[in-house]
């Protein structure tokens, strides 16, 4: 069975995989307290199924899948008031700008673990056996030819309200959470790169659910890898974890405030996971995320608030996001 590893073992691994030029998977929690780093020729596919752009290790699913449910109990609106009106008050006081807030839902569907995965449609998946599935359109960082990439994603819209697509660009709170996280990006990327700078700003990609279709904006910022991260990507993730866009800024009083308010571990969620292929480098932050506990299944999910931000918006943002890629 893979186990995780503390987090130091995983960089000093990734390091010395990566400077053999030995292909490998990754895995990171939020909080850089544990993960994992094997080899691909090692990964035991009754454990661990992993999807990505170009790469997998699971077979072709059957083309229609079973029928399929998910019956979802959020938190209460005034439960979720509670912990907002304590970011804002965070936010008043001048610790934080932003502040991704998630919370867990306790969620049944008839599909296993497994299932979800092989019927679940999404950029980036991965599924470890008997713990959590999940499934991410968001890519984290990327590396190819000397160039490191990263695609933060911010702001979510039902892409059946009318106007949503101008609904959603045109937003002021959603437009400043933007200029927030490619800013907190961008720092972060000149840590490991230079010649950092923003290619594309507020993208809209469409992502279809079970349920809907939802409309989420991203932005694109790249930059040219410094010679001594190469091939060290321990140190690289190092340097630049936990992601930005799922936690906040500035990063290390927001990552204080996440842990006081939000009231439980986040464990895998918000971490991030990926592929080294012996040339370039794939990686994910992992949202979307169902994961099996003692008391059932729990979805987790959440949004970045700000100054701007209405409780009532980010609440229905937040459980808009309780979704499975089966359809």
């Amino acid at each position: 069975m893979h186990t995780p590893l503390p987090a130091h073992k995983v960089f000093a691994a990734m390091n010395r995989l990566g400077a053999a030029g030995t292909p490998f998977f990754f895995l990171l929690d939020f909080s850089l307290t544990s993960g994992m780093a094997l080899p691909l020729s090692e990964i035991d596919d009754a454990e661990i199924r992993y999807m990505l752009p170009g790469k997998t290790n699971a077979s072709r699913p059957p083309a229609d899948p079973p029928p399929f449910f998910l019956k979802k109990d959020p938190p209460s609106f005034a439960d979720y008031r509670l912990k907002f009106d304590r970011v804002r008050a965070a936010i008043q006081a001048g610790d934080t700008y932003l502040l991704n807030l998630t919370a867990e839902t306790p969620v049944e569907t008839n599909y296993t673990l497994e299932e979800l995965f092989r019927y679940g449609k999404a950029k980036y998946k991965l599924w470890l056996r008997d713990r959590f599935v999940h499934f991410s359109p968001e890519p984290f960082v990327k590396i190819r030819d000397g160039r490191i990439f990263s695609c933060p994603m911010k702001g979510t819209i039902d892409a059946g309200q009318p106007d949503a697509m101008e609904k959603i660009l045109a937003d002021p709170k959603e437009e400043a959470e933007q200029y927030i996280i490619v800013d907190l990006i961008r720092n972060d990327l000149s840590r490991v790169a230079r010649e950092v700078r923003v290619e594309d700003f507020r993208y809209v990609e469409r992502v279809q659910t079970h349920r809907q279709e939802l409309l989420q904006v991203s932005s694109r910022i790249g930059g040219r890898l410094m010679e001594s991260y190469a091939r060290a990507f321990g140190d690289l993730f190092a340097a630049l974890l936990p992601a930005g866009s799922v936690s906040g800024a500035p990063k290390p009083r927001t990552l204080e405030l996440i842990r006081s308010i939000e009231g439980y571990d986040r464990g895998f969620y918000t971490g991030v996971w990926g592929i080294y292929d012996g040339a370039g480098l794939d990686s994910c932050v992992i949202i979307r995320y169902l994961e099996q506990t003692p008391a059932g299944l729990v979805f987790r999910s959440g949004g970045g608030i700000t100054s701007g931000s209405v409780a009532e918006k980010e609440f229905l943002e937040l459980t808009d996001k309780i979704y499975v890629p089966v359809y």
